[in-house]
């Protein structure tokens, strides 16, 4: 199975918003709800294996990776 490597530096669902927000040019509007009972208290992936077998290490900031998702969102969704 395929699965996407990510960043092992972690930051908060609020740090996620915030930034997605700044990217896209919009104000934030949180809601804070209580957390479901499985939902993770980490969500920092082990990049262990990459790291090892690939010489793999994530280069592109948050910001930087989001615009052209956003970008591509833009497009195809109304």
């Amino acid at each position: 199975m395929l699965r996407p490597l990510g960043d092992p530096r972690e930051f908060t669902m609020r740090e996620l918003a915030a930034t997605i927000a700044q990217v896209c040019g919009i104000e934030a509007r949180l809601e804070f709800r209580p957390l479901p009972a499985d939902d993770p208290r980490q969500r920092r992936p082990d990049i262990t294996k990459a790291r090892e077998r690939l010489g793999w290490e994530p280069t592109i900031a948050l910001a930087e990776g989001l615009r052209p998702a956003i970008d591509c969102f833009r497009r195809f969704v109304p």
